[in-house]
């Protein structure tokens, strides 16, 4: 039985340090064992919550590890154990994918490294249990793209045909990944990254660093993974640069396992922020170190966030602190607190200003806004068919 985990107190002095409202799921995954006491309606919440927030399964493997799990009202456990036989599906599933996908990219000449979910999975890394997965993510060298693309369009795997040709240019030319491609048979989705961050991006990023050292995943030859320092400032920068929060505090979860498993490593703190340095990544680490101490009140040095560099200016601070405060929660109507909806367009401004400069940024929503204005409505079917799917927003 896993020892119970003590339930997270905010940080003195901090800005949510006075939040009481703390949604039921975060209290449950930060001290499991207080489940074990709930009533079928406190469930039935936690279950909702759970589930807007991908972590459904998450909550099932603690309740499992625990030694929980045959405790909890008899309504309960079906729901549980079908999270867990669902991400346990989705386990071997992604290994067959993966082996797959490794054996029709085998002649490219650089690697091939998982990235994100398949990565923790894979690589068998702390935030593994029980995770839900919607896609695979794989990094490879920018000069390989091409041969890359071609292979897999020649191997089952295709574009989403509501890409229009604005939105082709917009990912090849903008963007750090191709286009999203599912495969015709089986129907698994795929992203193709050659950087981390878009090549307009305000955060200089030394892409090339990113394949100094990966590292080879034990039994499967020609796949990889980062390195600890790179995989965790990763996580960082895809949670601090996305404007849609869908999956944020199951992204922040992660980033505190990460923390507390890196964390134990010999000499990995002064790596992480050495290679945060050299790669360009230190404000994204900042504001992980920051929310997952303030949320989650993840350990690690108290002395290495001064170590990054000069942090964001108070007012800038404490604009992030409301909008991450409202949007790091389950999206679920019962942890919303007020402002929320303005919180998000913020977060999604935020979101586009760190991804292009100003100039294309304005060319880039114009054109995303006349063509919202201008597409046709859709018609309802009243013939009893399924209803059409709205047109791709990008």
């Amino acid at each position: 039985m896993n020892a119970p985990r003590a339930i997270a107190h905010p940080v003195p002095g901090h800005p949510f340090a006075d939040d009481r409202r703390r949604p039921l799921l975060m209290r449950v995954l930060l001290s499991p064992a207080i489940a074990v006491g709930l009533g079928l309606r406190d469930w039935d919440l936690l279950l909702r919550q759970a589930r807007r927030a991908n972590l459904a399964g998450r909550l099932a493997h603690e309740m499992e590890s625990g030694g929980w799990l045959d405790a909890l009202p008899a309504p309960v456990q079906p729901h549980l154990r079908s999270a867990l036989l669902l991400s346990r599906r989705q386990m071997q599933m992604l290994g067959r994918e993966v082996d797959l996908l490794a054996a029709t990219l085998s002649e490219l000449p650089g690697p091939v490294i998982l990235l994100k979910g398949a990565a923790y999975a894979l690589g068998g890394h702390a935030p593994a249990p029980g995770r839900m997965f919607s896609d695979i993510d794989i990094l490879i060298p920018p000069a390989q793209l091409p041969r890359c693309e071609t292979t897999l369009l020649v191997h089952g795997w295709a574009f989403d045909d509501e890409l229009d040709a604005y939105d082709q240019r917009y990912y090849r030319e903008w963007m750090h990944e191709l286009p999203p491609l599912h495969h015709l048979r089986r129907g698994t989705s795929l992203d193709v990254h050659h950087t981390l961050l878009p090549p307009t991006a305000r955060t200089p990023l030394d892409s090339e660093r990113l394949f100094d050292a990966p590292r080879p995943l034990p039994g499967r030859p020609g796949v990889f993974v980062l390195p600890p320092e790179d995989m965790l400032l990763h996580s960082a920068a895809h949670l601090f640069h996305e404007g849609e929060l869908h999956n944020g505090l199951r992204d922040l979860f992660d980033l505190d396992a990460l923390l507390r498993e890196f964390g134990a490593l010999d000499g990995f703190w002064p790596r992480l922020v050495a290679r945060a340095r050299e790669i360009g990544l230190s404000r994204p680490l900042w504001l992980a170190l920051r929310y997952t101490r303030a949320l989650l009140n993840t350990p690690y040095p108290d002395s290495l966030p001064a170590e990054l560099g000069p942090p964001p200016g108070p007012l800038a601070r404490r604009l992030l602190d409301a909008c991450y405060r409202r949007l790091l929660r389950p999206a679920h109507e019962s942890c919303r607190l007020p402002g929320h909806e303005l919180a998000e367009l913020a977060l999604y401004v935020r979101s586009h200003w760190l991804r292009m400069p100003f100039g294309l940024l304005a060319l880039h929503l114009g054109r995303k806004a006349w063509g919202r204005l201008t597409a046709a409505p859709v018609t309802p079917d009243t013939t009893g068919a399924p209803d059409a799917k709205p047109p791709a927003q990008g």
